[in-house]
């Protein structure tokens, strides 16, 4: 109670002299030609107040952009994978719609070829059969895939889906022996039958007259004659062409545009061309027209 009694009188007197301070403050700021100046004083030394009062929310905000989750980061990072994936698809199309635009080839319903449906599938495995040249993707009949649907890669045309389960399928490389792809040379439309060899980096072009107009660095492109394979992916380009005296015929060596032996991610074409169920052809005479 003393206590009280004794600080009590104290509040009137503090309170007055900072009401008095405050005024004479007032008053030199309205009539005194300094008080801009010393305002501008005043704001910059509390700048640093200022500062330090930001300082936990602009800490905050930087520690939660560098904890963001692992997981956040891996789906963003997939998804832009695959998004890159279906636009080098698209980049293809447009190079060989380029060069049979160059000759004066009519372009009927090219927005239809260019915007054929694709399914990004990750490669899961490989046949153990060192003669056949086949992946396993870890998308299936659940996925809406079927036998005959073309698989490529960002860099060119791979092969075909050959069998079909709920939640994967196997897929036939155009590097194996027993698989053939109609192709043209997109310089010239010259159409030809390339088979594969059974290994990876060649392929051979059948039934090439000795006289037709086939260079080394040509490329060779799907011509979508069988009706399997999409116009207009990239195939293969010739690096090899041989002359034997007397056969009607040369040897056109080729070598695969898409990395067949080590891809991870590929895409899955629906387009009309696509045979489902129990009408696929086997894969060399399906391609043979």
């Amino acid at each position: 109670m003393n206590t009280l009694f004794t600080q009590g009188p104290l509040i009137g007197p503090r309170l007055l002299l900072v009401v008095l301070l405050s005024g004479v403050l007032v008053g030199a700021d309205l009539y005194l030609p300094y008080g801009d100046r010393v305002r501008s004083w005043l704001m910059t030394g509390l700048t640093p107040v200022y500062w330090l009062g930001h300082a936990p929310d602009r800490f905050l905000e930087w520690m939660g952009d560098l904890t963001s989750s692992r997981s956040d980061l891996l789906q963003e990072n997939e998804a832009l994978e695959s998004r890159l994936l279906v636009l080098e698809r698209r980049a293809q199309r447009y190079t060989a719609l380029a060069a049979e635009n160059a000759r004066l080839r009519e372009l009927l319903n090219a927005s239809e070829q260019l915007d054929d449906r694709v399914l990004v599938a990750d490669v899961v495995g490989v046949t153990p059969d060192p003669l056949t040249h086949e992946i396993i993707l870890n998308k299936g009949e659940s996925d809406g895939l079927s036998k005959g649907q073309a698989v490529l890669d960002a860099h060119g045309l791979m092969g075909q889906i050959v069998h079909t389960s709920a939640h994967a399928s196997r897929a036939i490389l155009i590097s194996d022996n027993s698989h053939a792809v109609p192709v043209e040379i997109n310089r010239n439309g010259l159409r030809a039958i390339m088979f594969g060899t059974g290994e990876h980096d060649r392929m051979e072009l059948a039934h090439v007259p000795d006289t037709a107009d086939v260079e080394v660095g040509d490329l060779l492109v799907s011509s979508g004659l069988g009706g399997r394979f999409p116009q207009g992916y990239p195939v293969a380009r010739i690096n090899s062409i041989k002359h034997d005296p007397g056969e009607p015929f040369a040897r056109v060596e080729a070598r695969p545009m898409a990395k067949l032996n080590s891809s991870s991610q590929v895409l899955v074409v629906f387009s009309g061309g696509s045979v489902s169920g129990g009408d696929t052809p086997s894969p060399a005479t399906g391609e043979e027209d």
